[in-house]
C-alpha cells in the first residue's frame, strides 16, 4: 500500500483519510486498465450488432425500391443491396474476431437476414417479377426454424440445418439479379436476368418446402429424454 497523498484533519486532531488515497500507484493503473477493458468490450458488443443494425435499417427502403422502381434510382438499389450482403457477411466475422459471438447476436443477425429477404422478395413478387409464393414459405421455414430451435430441442442457440443454411445464402440471390437487371445492362441481358431470377425463385420455392419438411421429420423423430 502507498501513502496517502493529502489528508483531512479532524476535529479531535486526527487525520482523515480517504480510501482512494491509499491506492498504490500500481493499483490505479490496474484499476484504470480494468475499466479501460470493460469499454471496450462493449465497443466490441456493438460493432457486430452495429453492422447487422445498418442491414435492418435497409429493409423497407430496399422492399419498396423492388415494388416501385420509381422510387430508388437502379444504381442506388444497386449499393443498397451490395451493401446488405456486405454487412451480411462481416457481421458474423467479426463477432468470431472480436469474442462477442452470441446467442442473441446470432438470432439478431437472422433475424434480420429473413426480414430483408422476405420483404425484398415480396417487393418483386408485387412487381411481378417474383412468385408470392417464396416469401410466404420462407416466413414459415423460419418460424419453424426458431420454434424447433428454442420450443422443441430447447437449445440457446439457432439449430441450423444444412438445407436451411444454403437457402440462406441462395436467398439474397434472386434480389441480386433483379437489381443489376435495373442497371440498363441491354434488353437482352435485362431479360435474361429477370428469367434466372424467377426461374430460381421457383427453385427455391422448392428447397424451402424441402427444408421444411426435413425439420419437421427431423423433430418428430428425434429420441426422447
Amino acid at each position: 500500500m502507498g501513502h496517502p497523498v493529502s489528508g483531512e484533519r479532524r476535529p479531535d486532531g486526527g487525520v482523515r483519510v480517504r480510501p482512494a488515497q491509499l491506492l498504490h500507484p500500481v493499483q490505479r493503473v490496474v484499476r484504470g486498465g480494468v475499466l479501460a477493458a470493460g469499454a471496450a468490450r462493449v465497443a466490441r458488443v456493438n460493432t457486430a450488432n452495429l453492422l447487422t443494425g445498418v442491414r435492418l435499417i435497409l429493409v423497407l427502403p430496399v422492399a419498396v425500391a423492388f415494388a416501385r422502381p420509381d422510387v430508388l434510382s437502379a444504381g442506388l438499389l444497386a449499393v443498397l443491396v451490395g451493401v446488405a450482403i456486405a454487412t451480411d457477411y462481416v457481421d458474423g466475422k467479426v463477432a468470431r474476431w472480436r469474442g462477442t459471438a452470441s446467442p442473441g447476436g446470432q438470432l439478431f443477425d437472422h433475424g434480420t437476414d429473413f426480414l430483408f429477404v422476405t420483404t425484398g422478395l415480396t417487393g418483386a413478387a408485387l412487381a411481378g417479377l417474383t412468385p408470392l409464393l417464396l416469401p410466404v414459405l420462407i416466413a414459415v421455414a423460419f418460424s419453424q426454424y426458431v420454434f424447433d430451435s428454442y420450443m422443441i430441442y430447447r437449445q440457446k442457440r439457432l439449430r441450423m440445418s444444412g438445407i436451411g443454411r444454403w437457402n440462406g445464402v441462395l436467398y439474397f440471390v434472386p434480389l441480386v439479379l433483379l437489381a443489376v437487371a435495373r442497371l440498363g445492362v441491354g434488353s437482352d441481358m435485362t431479360s435474361v436476368l429477370n428469367l434466372t431470377a424467377r426461374g430460381l425463385s421457383y427453385a427455391l420455392v422448392v428447397s424451402t418446402i424441402v427444408s421444411i419438411i426435413d425439420r419437421g421429420t427431423a423433430a418428430h423423430h428425434r429420441p426422447e429424454r
